[in-house]
């Protein structure tokens, strides 16, 4: 996945992103080296998976979806509104997506 893609990033997140030829997409989340404790990393990832539940319908389909996550405030409203930014910026959002 990390050697050919395509990479939008904002301020405490990046968005790797590859078409996969299936009619869904795929998505996994991973955290910086530096991230914190299990904990920390544990409710970033519920965050960030209720965020992404949030806006799967209005995403693309056909690509598989890396989110690597940085340390930084970890609340839900401040993810959604980044991965919403990210998928914008990666030409995922549809037009009902808007």
């Amino acid at each position: 996945m990390f050697g050919r893609k395509r990479a939008v990033s904002c301020s405490g997140a990046k968005l790797l992103t590859r078409r996969n030829g299936l009619e869904h997409n795929r998505i996994a989340f991973t955290f910086s080296r530096k991230f914190g404790k299990a904990v920390e990393r544990n409710r970033c990832r519920r965050l960030s998976r209720e965020a992404y539940r949030q806006l799967r319908n209005k995403l693309r389909k056909g690509y598989d979806l890396v989110l690597l996550v940085y340390p930084g405030q970890d609340v839900f409203l401040v993810r959604m509104e980044q991965m919403r930014g990210l998928f914008s910026r990666a030409g995922l959002l549809d037009s009902r997506g808007s």
